[in-house]
């Protein structure tokens, strides 16, 4: 795979199903455009698929629960309103797709009511005179003319989205018969509405909004509800931390996930729970249905499924993602109790359920995702989606386990070039922390084995998929634990006599960032060169500069100046000899461009060789949804720093 083989990246998003009607959004990234691509497509049950729209941005598809209609986004080429995601709709057996919505940033993801006819969505709603919106005196001044912000909270902003104070998430419901010229929302302008969800009856919509309305700063998360004809909203289900994608069963049990904050506010297992809400007489405790310490469920795979007498939810495990079944009256259900609904050495990455109908997304080590039948045998695969990719060439991954020196096990892959070698090596370490390389495949290690050099990739204690003891172990303790088990894990790569020892390189993002700032800082020796991207180099200004370092850092790190002083890469930067490579987007606001600045500058103060590259117009997550032609010149920027050094 070359770097601008990324065009061949073709992801379906998250299925539809109504019957015999499969829907899904497959995108690929479009250098000449410089812009994702999406269009809807029809997948048979039977195998194959076929163009339902043509796109060029049309994303989240929802069938009507009678089956007639299809909700989707459609996004346009300008500006506003008519570049933003629309609702849209259209005949479920074809026919040309009317317009919804006119909403200046776009609206969210449809939900149908139980009627077939009304659709819940959120839209982030603008103050009047800001993002090309007229103010009160009829003008629309240019972004840098707009009046200042008055900011009294410090959630005020959100990396990749921006200021999110002066555009609030909101709740709206529309007619999709008669909809509204200028729609108004539902919920009130001082929080955030999210996941909204139909009561069975479809007389309410329940969503997530933080306490108290958002009187304070909060990453608590209540589950909430309101009228949809419009009225006061009510708390339904009080947690006792974050909330979200609700779902009701046929008897009217409510139910989400959640992660609980009593303990720990960091690297939280995520858990399925169940509640029966009293509408109007106040909120209800809710019961968690799964084991925090084993069972850490994947939400971005969709809302919690009900089937019969169970739900259906994706887990993380091992470097997988698996669909598993827990018992709706279930207390505290380990991992190893919940049965297996599909597991492979996969991550599947959404499904949906139609009756006993079972239809998921899931990506393999050598695909970015294949929409595949579950249930009744074996899974049936639908689509050829990675076809492209493959032909251009996918090196399969090799599982690597071995043991830190305190005897803590280790595990991770290594993803091999062509040829007998030996072949240099790059240790590559993920973000988060709390997340988990995953048996799918991964575009960086593809692009450094196809130019000759050996993966080396895995999950070092304070990644997920472990349990919740493997995510802790480094809360108050980065870099200690974790660079015993990344190193243990090159250890274990190199005893093969076909990877050089003699050139290793070290490169990470984010979190990973952070780790290779360290260990150039720290085990340099061991390393030829570094590539340090989107990095946490400075805990004390991390603080008050990322848009969650008031609350990230005390949780991790801790509050102690002097701790975090001590825990930070830039305090160790004069250690650093080897050559070392700054690299950031100008728009992070998760770590923000100081934490590279501050590193470049006390790199080159000290003598070090360093070079720092900077991406215009990019967030935090360049390297995953950044533009095309922005991610291919950093690939190649990646290729020419290891031509050099290694």
């Amino acid at each position: 795979m070359r770097p601008a083989d990324i065009e061949a990246l073709a992801a379906p998003g998250r299925p539809a199903l109504r019957g015999n009607l499969l829907l899904t959004a497959l995108s690929h990234p479009d250098l000449k455009a410089n812009a994702a691509r999406s269009a809807l497509r029809r997948v048979s049950l039977d195998g194959g698929e076929s163009a339902w729209t043509h796109g060029p941005r049309d994303s989240a598809p929802s069938i009507s629960p009678d089956g007639r209609w299809v909700a989707f986004l459609r996004a346009g080429e300008g500006k506003g309103a008519d570049g933003s995601p629309q609702l849209h709709v259209m005949p479920a057996d074809g026919g040309e797709a009317r317009r919804l919505t006119s909403l200046h940033l776009g609206a969210g993801e449809p939900v149908w009511a139980p009627d077939s006819r009304r659709i819940a969505f959120t839209a982030r709603v603008p103050e009047p005179g800001r993002y090309g919106t007229e103010d009160a005196d009829g003008e629309t001044p240019e972004p840098a003319a707009e009046a200042p912000r008055r900011i009294t909270r410090m959630d005020y902003r959100l990396d990749d989205v921006g200021f999110v104070g002066d555009r609030p998430l909101r709740l709206f419901v529309v007619d999709a018969a008669e909809p509204a010229e200028d729609p108004e929302p539902l919920t009130g302008a001082g929080y955030d509405a999210s996941h909204p969800a139909w009561t069975p009856d479809g007389t309410r919509v329940v969503f997530t909004a933080p306490p108290e309305w958002g009187a304070a700063e909060s990453d608590f998360r209540d589950i909430c509800a309101i009228s949809a004809e419009g009225g006061e909203p009510e708390v339904v289900v009080r947690g006792d931390g974050y909330s979200e994608r609700p779902a009701f069963g046929a008897d009217g049990t409510l139910f989400y996930f959640g992660q609980s904050f009593e303990e720990h506010r960091e690297a939280g297992m995520t858990g399925l729970y169940a509640a029966t809400p009293e509408f109007g007489a106040g909120p209800v405790k809710a019961r968690r249905l799964t084991d925090i310490e084993t069972v850490d469920c994947e939400s971005s795979a969709g809302a919690p499924a009900p089937r019969g007498s169970e739900v259906l939810v994706a887990v993380r495990n091992r470097g997988a993602v698996e669909l598993r079944a827990v018992a709706a009256d279930a207390a505290d259900a380990p991992l190893a109790d919940l049965p297996v609904v599909y597991a492979d050495r996969t991550a599947l990455r959404s499904f949906t359920l139609d009756g006993s109908v079972l239809a998921a997304v899931i990506a393999t080590p050598s695909s970015a995702g294949e929409v595949v039948l579950l249930g009744g045998g074996e899974p049936r695969v639908l689509t050829d989606y990675s076809k492209p990719l493959r032909d251009k060439g996918i090196r399969p991954m090799i599982e690597l386990e071995t043991t830190a020196p305190d005897g803590y096990p280790v595990h991770g892959w290594l993803v091999l070039p062509e040829g007998e070698g030996p072949h240099p090596v790059l240790r590559v370490i993920h973000g988060g922390p709390f997340t988990q390389q995953e048996w799918a495949v991964f575009d960086e290690a593809q692009v450094y084995a196809a130019a000759g050099y050996a993966v080396v990739v895995g999950n070092p204690r304070g990644s997920a998929g472990y349990g919740q003891t493997h995510g802790h172990a480094i809360t108050n303790g980065f870099g200690t634990v974790d660079v015993d088990d990344v190193l243990a894990l090159l250890d274990k790569a190199l005893e093969r006599p076909d990877l050089d020892a003699s050139r290793v390189g070290v490169m990470g993002g984010s979190y990973g960032g952070f780790m290779t700032s360290w260990l150039a800082a720290h085990h340099g020796e061991r390393f030829k060169a570094a590539w340090s991207e989107r990095a946490v180099n400075a805990w004390d200004s991390m603080v008050g500069s990322s848009d969650i370092g008031y609350f990230f850092v005390d949780a991790y790190i801790g509050a102690s100046p002097e701790v975090q002083r001590d825990r930070s890469p830039l305090s160790y930067a004069d250690r650093i000899e080897i050559p070392f490579a700054v690299v950031h987007s100008e728009h992070d606001w998760r770590c923000p461009l100081e934490q590279a600045e501050r590193m470049f500058v006390a790199l080159r103060r000290a003598g070090a060789p360093a070079e720092m590259l900077l991406f215009p117009g990019e967030g935090h997550e360049l390297t995953r949804s950044g533009r095309p032609r922005h991610r291919v010149q950093r690939f190649e920027a990646v290729l020419e720093w290891w031509a050099r050094h290694l």
